[in-house]
C-alpha cells in the first residue's frame, strides 16, 4: 500500500468529510475554507472548535495548509493527489459540454492537422484554460533530439524534423537511467540523426553493434586460443569476456593492443545498446492521467496541472493525446469526461481518416 493510502485508510469519518469539504470548497471558490463554513455544512452536527481540531489534525499530516494562522484552510498538493485519486467524483459529459463538441469538431477538415487545432480551441472553449494537443507520431527526417526527465518513472523526448515540426513523446526510461545517460544519448544521436529518421537511425546504430560483436568475436578468439581468455554466457547478447591474470604480463604488443581494442569495444556495445532502448520505447499511459504541481515538471514552475487522456487510431494503437492545462483548483469533476470524451471524438476521426 502507496503512503498515501495509508494516510487514508487512517482517516476516520469526520476527518475524510472535513477534508473532502475543504477541498471541494477550495476547488469551486480558489479561497480558503474557514471551520465556520464547514460546520453548516457537515453530515454531523460538530462545534466549529472541533472542526478546526480536525483541520489541524489534517494539517498535521501534510493534507491542508493555512496562508497564516487566522485563515481558513487549502489542500497542500499532496491532499489534492490523494482528492483525484480517492475522493474525485467524474460526473457525466453535460449535454452543453458534448453539443460544443461536436459542434466545433464534426465538420470536415481539410487534413489532420486542422482538425487537430479545432481540438485545441474546442477544449479552451470549454473548459476555460490552455488546451494541449499531441499530434500523431510522424515519420520524417529529424533534426534534433532531445530526452527530459519528468518524473521517476516517466521522461519526454522532444524530436526537432526539419521542417520545423516538433513532437513531444512521453516514455517509462529503463530502470535506473540517469539524466546524464540520457543527455550522452542525446549528443551521441545528434552528432548523426540530421537528415535520417528515427527508424533509419536505429536501424544504422543496430548494423554497427552488430559489427562491432564479429569483430570481438575475431579478436578474441585467438587470446580464448592462447588460454589468456575464455567467453561466460557465450551466444548471448551480454556474454562477458574474461581476461585471465597472467594477461596481465603480456609481453606481445600485438595481444595487448588487442585487450584494449576489445575493452573499447565492449564500452561502444553498451552505450549503443542504451541507445537502441531509447529508440524503442513508446508514449506512456492508457486512460486519463491527470497531474498536479510539482509532479509534471514541465508545469512546475507555474502552478499548473495538466489533464491529458490519449487518443487511438483504427488499429487501437495510442497516436496521440489531448488534455487542458490549468490551475491546480481545476474541477476536475467536470474536465476530466471532457478531456476522455474529446480523445475519443479525435480518436473516431483520425480512424475515418486512415
Amino acid at each position: 500500500m502507496t503512503d498515501q493510502g495509508k494516510i487514508l485508510e487512517d482517516l476516520n469519518d469526520r476527518s475524510r468529510e472535513v477534508f473532502r469539504r475543504v477541498v471541494e470548497g477550495y476547488l469551486e471558490t480558489g479561497t480558503p475554507v474557514g471551520s465556520r463554513t464547514l460546520t453548516r455544512t457537515l453530515s454531523e452536527k460538530v462545534s466549529a472548535a472541533t472542526v478546526r481540531n480536525t483541520m489541524q489534525d489534517l494539517e498535521y499530516l501534510g493534507l491542508l495548509d493555512s496562508p497564516h494562522s487566522s485563515a481558513g484552510r487549502m489542500p497542500t498538493q499532496l491532499g489534492l493527489r490523494m482528492f483525484v485519486d480517492g475522493f474525485l467524483e467524474v460526473g457525466d459529459l453535460s449535454h452543453d459540454d458534448k453539443q460544443a463538441l461536436d459542434d466545433t469538431l464534426g465538420t470536415n477538415a481539410s487534413d489532420v492537422s486542422g482538425l487537430l487545432d479545432r481540438v485545441g480551441s474546442a477544449l479552451s472553449s470549454a473548459t476555460h484554460g490552455a488546451s494541449l494537443v499531441l499530434t500523431p507520431k510522424r515519420e520524417a527526417p529529424i533534426q534534433h533530439i532531445e530526452f527530459v526527465t519528468l518524473s521517476a518513472t516517466q521522461s519526454l523526448v522532444v524530436l526537432v524534423f526539419s521542417d520545423g515540426h516538433v513532437e513531444n513523446r512521453l516514455f517509462t526510461p529503463p530502470a535506473g537511467m540517469t539524466q546524464s545517460a540520457m543527455r550522452e544519448a542525446a549528443n551521441f544521436l545528434n552528432a548523426r540523426i540530421e537528415g535520417q529518421t528515427v527508424s533509419s537511425i536505429r536501424a544504422q546504430i543496430e548494423a554497427d553493434i552488430e559489427t562491432r560483436r564479429r569483430e570481438i568475436d575475431v579478436l578474441a578468439s585467438g587470446l580464448i586460443d592462447s588460454g589468456l581468455a575464455v567467453w561466460d554466457g557465450a551466444g548471448d547478447n551480454s556474454a562477458r569476456l574474461i581476461v585471465r591474470g597472467r594477461s596481465n604480463l603480456l609481453s606481445d604488443t600485438q595481444e595487448s593492443e588487442n585487450l584494449d581494442r576489445i575493452r573499447q569495444l565492449f564500452d561502444d556495445l553498451e552505450r549503443k545498446r542504451d541507445i537502441t532502448e531509447f529508440l524503442e520505447l513508446t508514449e506512456d499511459g492508457d486512460g486519463v492521467r491527470i497531474f498536479i504541481g510539482s509532479e509534471n515538471k514541465l508545469f512546475s514552475l507555474s502552478g499548473s496541472s495538466l489533464v491529458v487522456s490519449p487518443y487511438m487510431n483504427s488499429d487501437r494503437k495510442i497516436v496521440g493525446a489531448v488534455g487542458v492545462i490549468g490551475p491546480t483548483r481545476l474541477n476536475y469533476g467536470r474536465i476530466v469526461p471532457i478531456v476522455d470524451y474529446t480523445a475519443q471524438l479525435v480518436g473516431r476521426l483520425i480512424s475515418d481518416r486512415s
